[in-house]
């Protein structure tokens, strides 16, 4: 395998293996060690304690993060008629279907999240292979399927300002990314926080023992930080 550069390892010297760190010292830290040239994702990695094999230990849901991601959100919607109108008035990046099921078809993907009114998802159904694999089919469960064209400007309003799904992988861990390393240690902070919030809402009801078992934040290219994960959910309680 090869090894880490310079850089990483210099950074990896100042976290300590041997404790858990609480979210402010994280933060602190992740900033500190981060070494990469560019504007780095932030990102939190959570194990959870689940069998994702087993349909009642999923974990799916969505956390509208208080400070955004840091990126700008590109909104597709499904819809027609006067829905499609609202859409595009209330700030949508595009919005019909026909000609964007074709087009997705075809192979364009030029958008980060996707909303469809209920009516459409007859249409929107057969592009599952494409977007469920990038994590963008609308879903009832993530709250983009949408029944009431009048929800649709508080929905674009929480996708472009902040509100992002998560889900667990295959060996049942949850990644998602908080912000931007250039973003304030209080932004970084509160976002982790509401994340791990919605995470501990999102429990499963099949899930036995310990859920959350470990958690770790870092910057894109610096090593990852361990978290003390009752002092976490215990400031994230606080916070809710």
């Amino acid at each position: 395998m090869p090894k880490h550069g310079k850089k990483y390892q210099e950074a990896a010297k100042k976290v300590d293996e041997t404790r858990l760190y609480s979210a402010d010292e994280a933060v602190a830290l992740m900033k500190e060690i981060a070494f990469a040239n560019f504007d780095e994702t932030v990102e939190v990695h959570a194990r959870l304690g689940i069998d994702p094999r087993q349909a009642d230990q999923t974990v799916r849901s969505t956390v509208v993060l208080p400070h955004g991601t840091g990126k700008q959100v590109r909104v597709l919607v499904f819809a027609a008629g006067d829905a499609e109108r609202i859409a595009r008035e209330a700030g949508a990046d595009y919005a019909g279907t026909d000609e964007y099921v074709q087009q997705i078809q075809n192979g364009w993907l030029e958008f980060d999240a996707a909303v469809a009114m209920a009516d459409q998802m007859g249409k929107v159904g057969g592009l599952g292979r494409i977007l469920g694999r990038r994590g963008l089919m609308p879903n009832p469960r993530s709250g983009t399927v949408i029944r009431d064209a009048a929800d649709l400007p508080n929905v674009l309003r929480e996708l472009k300002g902040g509100r992002v799904e998560f889900r667990n992988d295959r060996t049942g861990i949850v990644h998602l990314g908080i912000g931007r390393k250039g973003f304030t240690d209080e932004q970084l902070r509160e976002n982790l926080l509401a994340f791990v919030d919605a995470l501990q809402r999102a429990k499963p009801s099949g899930a036995k023992g310990v859920y959350l078992r470990t958690l770790t934040i870092a910057s894109t290219m610096a090593p990852g930080i361990h978290l003390d994960v009752p002092a976490t959910v215990a400031a994230a309680e606080a916070a809710a």
